[in-house]
């Protein structure tokens, strides 16, 4: 006896001969027998009432409606797990449609388990563009490509585009490639060929020529037999279209269809599943069920009589024997021709439909049983990953969308110890980030690990005051879904900016930002600038400033390097009379950084202009550029180890599919959450789209949730009093605890709007109940509480709330970093010192006025010594 499915031909392969299978009863049956049982998992034991009928309805259009933690993905494998081992298909008849790869690979394991390796033999499992490639291999002649085709990344797109825009006589800097770029994209993600799109959309580019810009963009794609990721789907959907004998023949291929995270489809996507799924109406089956592995003791199936042309055909038609316990009956007892065509399995959640920015339609997975008549919806509530007061908020709150098919998720694991969702309320997004820290530490005191906690936010810019506030409390963190903000593109090259005024000798930044906006100094004139400072043992800047007067460069290189040299000479005469604030956003307006992002239209750079927003905005607690930049070489230093027990923070679209025992949610605020773009330019949908993403939020906790709002916030570079999400009034009672700021984080005595903490007299009057401030308090002396809100014996100013509001002197416990000194240290290695939030430690290393301290319990940390004093 074969094992598993071995002795199954696939394709067009020629079969193995015959083998004789082990006898009945005998010693070889039993041990296969008894391995089978060993290897062969009971797939559907532990499958709840609903999820075991999602997983046995192998008949017909069937929609699964899983709501978040509710066992989609176990429901998805063991569905295809049962197709298989009962028989009903080959792998290579089911088609399994995922989003990502990784999600594909994840499925085959999860496969690999219940069934074997028969998973092995599933071509059709994978993403809608990796299947949308092997088709087009298939049949590449029929779009005209080869089968050799190649698939352009986004750099090759662009440039590409940027030719033709060229060769048309067009501006390329008045109409960038990058921005056509996206346009076709979403042309191809809603199945446009150039003829079909809009008339408004075709001329709302390079002056009415869009379209002909797409026709010749697509022209130029067949000459060079190359296609972009839209074409993947968007040539086998017009494929199908103009060849039905092609679709028919992927209609008898694919007897079982499964597709997992319907709602997130867009309209190609859309179209091409629909084309695949649907059939002409009174077609009937061509071909009964796949035959058992053996037909029983005496029927040989000599593989000389047939050829690979007709083996294929020759299975199909062959009478169905009876079935073994390994494929088992299809339909047993029932013609054939009462059997649907094909049967089609949407696993997804109209509730958790995120992704209507890049193309996706909520209405895909709404209108489904209207697209399969007599379709069978299956929902799955019950809960296995959150509380009940947990699951009670997030239905509440997602209740109030309409355009949803609707479902109620509860859990069994209910105890009366829950905890409810709480709400906090704070002044502002600095208060918001230090309440959170304190939270974290409170919860790491009671051996909660950092790994089981995440920061969940709605836009990108909201993470750098988490950063640097968690920096300052030496808990690590990890950035998921993008880099830390210090290390993000945009940030990198406007410190090179910075760091070049404060120190001419840094080349590394000069060499990272020389040609950055692009200023026509390439590789080569770098290189001149390179060997010219090495030969002479000075800066590159400085020789650039000798460079220029001489005839080394060409003179368009030697204009643009004249222009570079120029503004840094200006910028550091302003460094110490210009406040540092109003420098960094003279800097990068006169380089003609910001104008580049302004120019660039790719999805990306209004969260990149953002970022530099509030790069500006947290340089106004440092009392100079220099001090400011020893601060972020701090952050920087602070190492990112995946392994680390560490805060993940990221934003909530990445959240999609994660889940944590404790999540925060800051910002829930009108014009942030729900996003104030979302509601221009979608509406209703928009807004019930932002309500979807609030929805996920929650649900991504299991035992805790903290949702925090705050009273004003720095937004546009502007600071904004601003109003609390509508979002919040949306939450049931029953379920939600607004928390209270007095004794959780002392409080500030305001009373709503009234006075701010920075009116305080004694800086030791707040109740904190937090480890840090414990300790502050216990070692507080009359030195420290005169000397709060002085450095080094100078006054230090900050900016309180808009142009009119306090000024007063407090560093309020944060790390702020003061210019490196040519002075020695006070202190030496070995000494004993304190720190306040630290504790006690030992100086291993020191650095001008950096420290390195190994402390008694937090480890080894590096701190200024500003900071700390000796015991």
């Amino acid at each position: 006896m074969s094992k598993g499915f071995d002795d199954i031909p696939f394709f067009d392969e020629e079969p193995a001969p015959r083998k004789p299978a082990p006898a009945a009863g005998g010693i070889a049956a039993r041990a296969m027998a008894a391995r089978d049982k060993t290897q062969r998992p009971d797939y559907l034991s532990g499958l709840n009432p609903e999820q075991r009928e999602a997983v046995e309805t192998l008949e017909g259009p069937v929609l699964v409606l899983a709501g978040a933690g509710t066992g989609k993905t176990r429901v998805l494998t063991t569905r295809i797990a049962h197709i298989l081992s009962t028989g009903r298909a080959y792998p290579s008849q089911i088609l399994a449609v995922t989003f990502t790869n990784k999600a594909a690979r994840e499925m085959k394991e999860r496969i690999g388990v219940l069934v074997g390796h028969a998973v092995e033999g599933m071509p059709w499992l994978g993403t809608f563009h990796s299947i949308g490639v092997k088709l087009l291999r298939r049949h590449a002649e029929l779009v005209g490509l080869r089968s050799d085709f190649t698939i352009l990344d986004t750099d090759d797109v662009v440039r590409l585009i940027k030719q033709l825009i060229q060769a048309e006589g067009l501006d390329d800097k008045r109409w960038p490639a990058k921005q056509f770029a996206g346009m076709i994209d979403t042309w191809k993600n809603k199945g446009l060929d150039p003829a079909q799109i809009p008339e408004g959309d075709a001329r709302a580019f390079a002056n009415g020529k869009g379209r002909e810009l797409y026709v010749a963009y697509q022209n130029r794609l067949l000459t060079l037999n190359a296609c972009d990721f839209g074409d993947l789907l968007l040539h086998p959907i017009r494929m199908f279209r103009a060849n039905p004998d092609v679709l028919k023949d992927y209609h008898d291929k694919f007897r079982y269809i499964l597709v997992d995270e319907y709602q997130d489809t867009n309209t190609a996507q859309y179209m091409w599943l629909r084309l695949l799924a649907q059939r002409p109406q009174g077609a009937r089956e061509k071909h009964p069920s796949p035959p058992p592995p053996h037909k029983g003791e005496g029927q040989e199936r000599v593989a000389a009589s047939r050829s690979p042309s007709n083996l294929v055909e020759e299975r199909l038609s062959a009478p169905q024997a009876s079935p073994s316990p390994l494929w088992g009956g299809v339909g047993e007892g029932k013609s054939r021709e009462e059997k649907p065509r094909v049967n089609i399995c949407c696993v997804g959640d109209d509730d958790q439909s995120i992704y209507g920015w890049r193309g996706a339609e909520v209405d895909n997975i709404l209108r489904f049983e209207k697209d399969f008549p007599g379709a069978k919806v299956i929902k799955l509530e019950r809960n296995y990953r959150s509380t009940e007061h947990i699951l009670g908020a997030a239905a509440h709150l997602i209740a109030h969308n309409e355009g949803r098919l609707g479902k109620t998720l509860f859990t069994d694991r209910s105890h009366p110890d829950d905890e409810k969702v709480h709400v906090h309320a704070a002044w502002d997004s600095e208060e918001e980030a230090r309440a959170v820290g304190e939270e974290i530490e409170q919860l790491q005191r009671r051996k909660h690990n950092l790994n089981d906690i995440a920061i969940l936010v709605r836009a990108s810019f909201q993470m750098r005051e988490f950063e640097d506030r968690f920096v300052t409390l030496g808990l690590n963190y990890r950035v998921i879904g993008g880099p830390r903000f210090y290390e993000r593109l945009e940030i990198r090259d406007a410190m090179a900016y910075f760091r070049l005024v404060c120190q001419p000798a840094d080349d590394l930044a000069f060499e990272r930002i020389v040609n950055t906006p692009k200023r026509g100094l390439g590789d080569t004139t770098v290189r001149n600038l390179h060997d010219y400072a090495r030969a002479r043992d000075i800066p590159m800047l400085a020789a650039a400033t000798e460079i220029i007067e001489t005839d080394e460069l060409k003179p368009k290189a030697r204009k643009a390097l004249f222009d570079v040299v120029t503004d840094f000479r200006r910028w550091q005469t302003l460094l110490e009379t210009t406040p540092h604030t109003e420098l960094a956003e003279q800097i990068l307006d006169e380089s003609g950084y910001t104008a580049m992002w302004q120019a660039d239209k790719s999805a990306e750079a209004p969260g990149r202009l953002e970022n530099l927003k509030e790069l500006i905005r947290s340089m106004e607690a440092f009392e100079s550029m220099r001090g400011f930049l020893e601060h972020v070489a701090l952050v920087m230093d602070a190492e990112q180890n995946e392994n680390m027990d560490a805060v993940s923070i990221m934003t909530l679209h990445s959240a999609k599919g994660l889940e944590f025992d404790t999540i925060f949610l800051p910002g829930w605020e009108e014009g942030l959450f729900p996003h104030q773009r979302a509601l221009d330019e979608g509406g209703r949908a928009g807004l019930e789209e932002e309500r979807r993403l609030a929805y996920v939020g929650i649900t991504r906790a299991k035992r805790r949730c903290h949702i925090w709002f705050v009273s004003n916030r720095r937004i546009h570079g502007l600071w904004q009093t601003t109003m609390p999400s509508r979002f919040l009034d949306e939450l049931p009672i029953d379920h939600v605890e607004v928390a209270e700021q007095d004794v959780s984080y002392g409080g500030y005595n305001r009373g709503g709007y009234g006075q701010s903490r920075f009116d305080k007299a004694d800086p030791f009057e707040n109740t904190y109940q937090t480890p840090g401030w414990k300790r502050a308090q216990q070692h507080r002396t009359e030195a420290t509480r005169d000397n709060w809100g002085t450095r080094s014996g100078h006054a230090v100013e900050r900016i309180g709330y808009g142009e009119s509001g306090p000024r007063t002197r407090t560093i309020e416990g944060e790390l702020v970093a003061k210019s490196t000194t040519a002075e020695p240290s006070r202190f030496n290695v070995g000494d004993r010192v304190f720190h306040l939030k630290f504790g006690n430690g030992n100086i291993a290393a020191i650095e001008g006025n950096k420290l390195t301290i190994d402390f008694d319990r937090a480890g080894q940390k590096r701190v200024l010594d500003g900071f700390v004093e000796r015991v």
